[in-house]
C-alpha cells in the first residue's frame, strides 16, 4: 500500500516585508492637546496678527495723545514715541466739560441698560413660557426691527419728542436708546429662559407660588448672568451712540461722543492730541465695568447658547 504525504509549502519572507515589520513607526511631535507643531505655530501666528490688527488703533491713539500738535502730521509717520508731552491731558482735565459729558453718558447709559434689562426680562419670559395669540407675530416684529437702519427712526422720533416737549432732556435720550437696546435684550434673555426646565415653574405653582414669586424669587437668580450680559450690551450701545445723542440733546444733556466731537473738532482746526486723550479717559469706565463683570458676561452668553 502506497502512502502519499502532502508537502508543506515553504514560505519565504521578502526582505522588504521583514524590514517593514522591524521598522518603528515614526511619530509626529504633538502637543498635549493633540495638535502638531505646524498647526500650533500657525494658530499662534494668526492670533498674533489679529491681536496686532486690533491693538494698533489703540496704540496710535495713545501715541497721538502724547504728542504735540506739530508732531501729529509728520510724514513719514513715526511709530515710536518721541518728544512725549502730557499737555493734552492737562488741557482736558482743566476743561470741566469733559467731566460733564462723562457724567451725562454714565447716567443715560446706566438707566438705559437697567430699563432695557428689566422690561426685556418680562417680555422674554412671556415669549418663552406662555403660548397666546399674536406671540409669534410680536416676536417676528422685534426681529424685523433690527434689520432696518436705526437712523431711519430719527426723523420720526425727533418729530414726536418735539411735539411732546422732550427735546434736550435726559428722558429723550433714554427712550431713544431703549428703542434699539430692548429688542436685543429680549432675544438674549429669551434664549436663557428657554434653557430653564418647565418642571421648575410647575413645581412652584404646585407649592402655591404666583407668577410674581416665580419670576422674582425663583427664576431671577437663575438668569442673573444673562441679565448682566444683556445689560452690558445695552450699556455699551447707549454709551457709544452718536447720531441720536447729537440730535436729541442740548449742551446741558450732551453725552461724550457728540461732546468730544463738538469740543475738539471744528471746520478750521482739529485738536487731535486733546481728542485722543479725552477718548482714552472716556474708555476707562467701560473697561473697568467690563473687567468687573467679565465672568458674568461669559456665563450669560453661554447660558443661552445651547438649548438643554
Amino acid at each position: 500500500m502506497t502512502h502519499t504525504t502532502a508537502e508543506e509549502p515553504v514560505t519565504h519572507t521578502a526582505p522588504a516585508v521583514t524590514a517593514a515589520r522591524t521598522a518603528r513607526p515614526t511619530r509626529r511631535r504633538t502637543s498635549p492637546t493633540g495638535e502638531s507643531r505646524p498647526v500650533r505655530w500657525g494658530r499662534w501666528i494668526a492670533l498674533t496678527l489679529v491681536s496686532l490688527f486690533a491693538l494698533l488703533p489703540i496704540y496710535w491713539m495713545v501715541l497721538t495723545s502724547l504728542r504735540s500738535p506739530s508732531d501729529v502730521f509728520t510724514f513719514p509717520p513715526n511709530f515710536l514715541p518721541t518728544n512725549i508731552t502730557f499737555d493734552a491731558f492737562q488741557t482736558i482735565f482743566a476743561d470741566g466739560r469733559l467731566l460733564h459729558y462723562l457724567g451725562n453718558s454714565l447716567l443715560v447709559a446706566s438707566v438705559t441698560a437697567v430699563g432695557s434689562v428689566f422690561v426685556g426680562m418680562y417680555c422674554a419670559y412671556s415669549f418663552s413660557k406662555f403660548r397666546y395669540r399674536g406671540r409669534r407675530s410680536f416676536m417676528f416684529l422685534l426681529l424685523v426691527s433690527q434689520l432696518f437702519p436705526q437712523i431711519l427712526l430719527l426723523i420720526t422720533i425727533y418729530g414726536l419728542f418735539s411735539a411732546m416737549g422732550l427735546l434736550d432732556s435726559y428722558l429723550a435720550l433714554i427712550i431713544s436708546f431703549t428703542t434699539f437696546t430692548l429688542p436685543l435684550c429680549v432675544w438674549m434673555m429669551k434664549g436663557i429662559f428657554d434653557n430653564i426646565p418647565d418642571e421648575i415653574i410647575e413645581a412652584a405653582k404646585v407649592d402655591g407660588a404666583g407668577q410674581g414669586v416665580i419670576i422674582h424669587r425663583i427664576l431671577l437668580p437663575l438668569i442673573a448672568p444673562g441679565m448682566i450680559a444683556a445689560g452690558l450690551f445695552a450699556f455699551i450701545r447707549g454709551w457709544n451712540d452718536f447720531v441720536f445723542a447729537l440730535t436729541l440733546s442740548g449742551e446741558a444733556t450732551r453725552t461724550l461722543p457728540p461732546g468730544l466731537v463738538n469740543t475738539y473738532l471744528s471746520e478750521f482746526s482739529n485738536r487731535w492730541p486733546e481728542l485722543m486723550a479725552a477718548s482714552l479717559v472716556a474708555s476707562i469706565p467701560v473697561i473697568l465695568i467690563f473687567l468687573a463683570l467679565q465672568r458674568y458676561f461669559v456665563a450669560g452668553l453661554s447660558s443661552g447658547a445651547i438649548k438643554g
